[in-house]
């Protein structure tokens, strides 16, 4: 059984090598944190049987996927990023068009969040880069109204898609990205039994029937600690099992401009970080999309509206860590606490 912790901060595993219970591990620095491929392709005492050579054999074949998966990540990445004027979304961005053909994993991706802005009544919303930046930059222009939603629509295609938006829409895709990053990753590496892909917090993960993988959340109050330990089993005797576990919060990502503090996490309806009671919310759904969706809108709506979110399909339980120390667990978080 592998534990990891996982909250704001990105998950804890040993990286880069082979752990005691048969798990490889490669991380790299990407998208602003730690991303990381865990992959176990047998259990130790399976592994012992194969013989020493066939072992060997299989280590290698491992370590080599794990690796390569690093650099799709890195490819992926390289394209959704706003930190990069040559990136593809930069030059979205840039262009005055209205109408802009993207690639298709960029297409994919705003199709990924305009599908969640929709899940969750226009609370995640790729299009508030202006205030964004205003949070991150005091020397930034601030949005002299609030959003009213920019209109845009984007049409996937397996070559290309068509971003069709209004005049000054501008994306930063953010967690979206990185939920869709880790739930692509996982899907390339399904023949494997266990498979965790981290995508700085943002975890994709796949067990075959009769594996598990423990996780643990990070408590944001004192480093290293650990708020609670989430513990999943793949139950499908037909097959394996997806999850995805996203953790959202206000915590870090944090700036101070003239004495008031200031935080990532945009209210669209404001324009301005979120003004909530939540300090922190973990959330776990059936892919780390619309887990890394469901967290981030509980964060800004605060926890009255965390049932509410619960009611969404695919999200299937929620711990939520109050900003007065309260540590509150849906009661269909109980079957996956530790």
């Amino acid at each position: 059984m592998t534990t990891a912790a996982v909250g704001i901060r990105p998950a804890e595993m040993p990286d880069p090598g082979r752990g005691t219970d048969g798990t490889t591990s490669v991380g790299a620095e990407l998208m602003g944190g730690r991303v990381s491929v865990h992959l176990r392709s047998a259990r130790p005492l399976a592994q012992a049987d194969l013989g020493a050579v066939r072992a060997s054999e299989t280590d290698r074949r491992t370590r080599r996927d794990a690796a390569r998966t690093i650099r799709r990540i890195a490819s992926w990445a390289d394209r959704l990023t706003r930190f990069n004027e040559d990136s593809e979304l930069s030059r979205l961005n840039a262009d005055p068009a209205l109408s802009v053909p993207v690639g298709p994993t960029l297409a994919a991706v705003l199709a990924a969040a305009h599908a969640a802005g929709r899940a969750t009544n226009g609370i995640v919303d790729p299009t508030i880069l202006a205030s964004r930046l205003a949070a991150e930059n005091p020397n930034a222009a601030a949005p002299d109204t609030v959003p009213a939603g920019h209109s845009w629509t984007v049409q996937p295609g397996a070559r290309r898609g068509v971003v069709t938006r209004a005049a000054g829409t501008r994306f930063d895709l953010g967690g979206v990205a990185k939920g869709w990053i880790a739930d692509r990753a996982a899907a390339v590496l399904w023949d494997y039994p266990a498979v965790v892909i981290d995508a700085d917090g943002d975890l994709a993960i796949a067990l075959a029937f009769g594996e598990d993988w423990r996780i643990g959340v990070a408590d944001p109050r004192t480093d290293g600690a650990t708020l609670t330990t989430v513990e999943l089993r793949g139950l499908d005797p037909a097959g394996r099992q997806r999850f995805g576990l996203a953790t959202s919060g206000t915590s870090v990502h944090r700036w101070s401009h003239g004495g008031r503090a200031s935080h990532h996490l945009i209210d669209p309806r404001s324009g301005r970080p979120a003004t909530t009671d939540v300090l922190q919310a973990t959330v776990l759904a059936e892919s780390a999309t619309a887990a890394e969706a469901a967290a981030k809108t509980i964060v800004i709506l605060g926890s009255s509206q965390a049932e509410a979110i619960l009611d969404q399909p695919g999200v299937w339980a929620c711990v939520v860590l109050t900003d007065g120390g309260q540590v509150l667990a849906s009661p269909s978080a109980l079957r996956w606490l530790a």
